[in-house]
């Protein structure tokens, strides 16, 4: 069978911004599928479909503007959302087409053009090719794909297990060391520090020489330099990160990363923090660990306290230098802090190489995915 370009059978209607919509179901109007509502089936507004697009539960759409551009997948009905285009393809089932496009996702994604916000570069889909079988044999194809997709989701589903098991058993080795906690000397969290401060906010540029450090960068007792980006500016101390420093996400768009912590490795260069991070700069590494300290602020009453703290605000949730400060911490002397730290280090360090295994069995699946994509698509499934 000869191929043909996707573009000479593709039917591509983009969506518009109505003349007329509501938080409120109005008399006539109906769901507008937006990207919210497209990914994840939840209804913001309702929008009326006089000079709009519509779609039908069923239809195929791709998202045409913004980061997720060339991600395909069933509507509901609607008025289809100004970012994305309802699509269809001559002589191809929806489930079919929608398979096909996923194959060239990663391509899609990363080709994207426009300065700003992103958009979906069509030239590229409309220029991919591929054969049209039958219909039958479109049918066993998406089958035998599906088939294969659902095998691949048990995988993933039992590594996903995995993961949330290790944080419970992260949590439970956190317990179990601080355990007796009460007869250790008591301190307000700000008692032990120099400075409490709130990072720099500052627009990242790949043409500077100097580092600052993501939001990303702070994940659970655990610091990621490679999560920074350039910057023009030469950064002041204040404005700088150093050897034993705490830092706290400030604000994040999901509760659990709020208020987390991780310690300072040692640096090989100067980096600078974003205004979402706040700084903690203990007063005396001698009567204290800081790994110990982070420990103790990731578990029990202290994380609860912390949790408690969590404001939101225009979706954002966030929490104050001030009520980190004010968190309640008990400390043994110097030489238990090390044994505690020491015997975390060994169970945690456990989970991490488990974890390491999970993560890169993940990896793999999403491959395997492409994989099957690929094989469908060039006739070997």
């Amino acid at each position: 069978m000869n191929q043909v370009e996707l573009g000479t059978i593709l039917h591509m209607e983009k969506g518009k911004k109505p003349q007329k919509q509501s938080k409120e179901i109005e008399d006539g109007f109906l769901p507008y599928v937006d990207i919210k509502a497209f990914e994840k089936g939840i209804i913001d507004s309702y929008a009326s479909p006089e000079k709009c697009v519509l779609c039908d539960d069923g239809d195929l759409l791709i998202v045409c503007d913004g980061s997720r551009s060339g991600l395909t997948g069933r509507a509901i009905k609607g008025v289809v959302g100004s970012t994305l285009s309802k699509i269809s393809a001559d002589g191809l089932t929806a489930e079919y087409l929608r398979y096909f496009i996923q194959s060239k996702y990663t391509l899609l994604n990363t080709q994207k053009k426009g300065t700003g916000t992103p958009h979906l570069n069509a030239q590229i889909l409309k220029q991919s090719k591929l054969i049209i079988p039958s219909l039958p044999e479109q049918e066993r194809i998406v089958a035998r794909i599906e088939e294969l997709f659902s095998e691949l989701d048990k995988a993933v589903e039992t590594l996903k297990t995995t993961k949330q098991q290790l944080a419970v058993y992260r949590q439970a080795v956190l317990k179990e060391a601080f355990s007796g906690h009460e007869t250790w000397d008591k301190y307000q969290f700000s008692d032990l520090m120099s400075e409490v401060r709130n990072g720099y906010g500052l627009k990242p540029d790949d043409s500077g020489e100097y580092r600052i450090l993501k939001i990303s960068a702070v994940r659970p007792l655990n610091l990621d330099l490679t999560e920074s980006r350039l910057n023009k500016t030469k950064f002041s101390d204040e404005n700088t990160i150093k050897e034993n420093d705490i830092l706290f996400t400030r604000y994040n768009g999901s509760r659990e990363y709020v208020g987390i912590c991780a310690v300072v490795p040692a640096l090989t260069e100067p980096y600078a923090y974003p205004d979402k991070l706040i700084k903690c700069r203990p007063k005396d590494q001698n009567s204290f660990h800081s790994k110990f300290l982070a420990y103790y602020m990731s578990q029990g009453d202290a994380r609860k306290y912390l949790r408690s703290k969590i404001k939101t605000t225009s979706g954002q949730n966030g929490i104050a230098g001030a009520d980190i400060k004010k968190t309640i911490v008990y400390l043994p002397n110097t030489e238990v802090q090390f044994k505690i730290v020491a015997e975390i280090e060994t169970k945690l360090s456990v989970c991490d190489s488990i974890e390491k295994t999970v993560d890169t069995a993940l990896q793999q699946a999403e491959a395997m995915r492409q994989s099957i994509l690929k094989q469908a698509f060039e006739g070997r499934l």
